[in-house]
């Protein structure tokens, strides 16, 4: 079983990327899954309707996101009513959505996880504890976890907590690529943070000039997304159907 988890999407020119590589992607590889990280997928931040279909059109399978997954108002109705668009499970109950779903595919089900850091971000209900309660009500043998966070601390922290109990967890949110894909003695498969796939000439697929007025002046300054050439950045994870375990992890960018 080989799933393919892609970093941060960043705008429509993110999007588009996608599309044009992701058939290849899925056949060179072998994939059985796509999932991406799509809380950026909309211009000027956020995720819209429009962005979420436009992922799935492109063969994207779940469609995760983070702390921008409530920006636009007119995505609340979509995270209730499309079941593999998921938002982070530790926001507040009354919160569109939920962060937990299992996809068919026939032969086998496949649990996708969906959780929220709390280090240098917004408070939540500690990942841990949420992580605890789903998989206490049953999961299937093979389920991925995308952890949006910042602390590369708590992103491992959480893995060895979770190693044994789940197939993978991969990070999002910081939108630069790790290279410290590792198994751990449990079987998880595990990667600090995926990266993103948007504009190469960029920070954080923002325009660089526009981050670095933010920076030197601290005085309120609109982002703008870069243009120009693109990469897509993500993670192949092969799991062993029997166990649940990876068994494999190839990182991937595509210029």
């Amino acid at each position: 079983m080989n799933i393919l988890a892609l970093g941060d999407v960043v705008g429509s020119i993110g999007c588009r990327f996608l599309r044009k590589h992701l058939h290849a992607i899925k056949e060179l590889k072998g994939i059985d899954l796509v999932i991406a990280n799509g809380e950026n997928s909309a211009d000027g931040n956020g995720l819209t309707p429009t962005s979420a279909r436009y992922l799935f059109d492109s063969g994207v399978d779940v469609v995760t996101s983070g702390n921008h997954s409530f920006r636009r108002r007119e995505s609340y109705e979509m995270y209730d009513s499309c079941p593999a668009l998921l938002r982070p499970a530790n926001f507040p109950s009354a919160a569109p959505g939920k962060g937990f779903e299992v996809i068919d595919l026939g032969r086998i089900q496949i649990g996708v996880l969906n959780l929220i850091g709390v280090v240098y971000m917004e408070s939540m209900e500690s990942p841990f504890d949420t992580a605890d309660r789903i998989l206490s009500a049953g999961v299937p043998k093979i389920t991925l976890v995308d952890f949006h966070a910042e602390a590369t601390g708590e992103k491992r922290s959480l893995a060895y907590y979770l190693d044994g109990r789940v197939s993978a967890v991969f990070g999002t949110h910081t939108h630069v690529q790790t290279a410290d894909e590792m198994i751990l003695p449990g079987g998880t498969g595990y990667l600090s943070d995926l990266g993103m796939t948007g504009p190469i000439q960029s920070v954080l697929g923002v325009k660089p000039e526009l981050v670095i007025r933010k920076m030197r002046t601290k005085m309120p300054v609109r982002f703008d997304l870069a243009s120009g050439d693109c990469h897509l950045d993500g993670a192949v994870f092969s799991i062993d159907e029997k166990s649940g375990k990876t068994t494999s992890i190839e990182r991937i960018q595509v210029l």
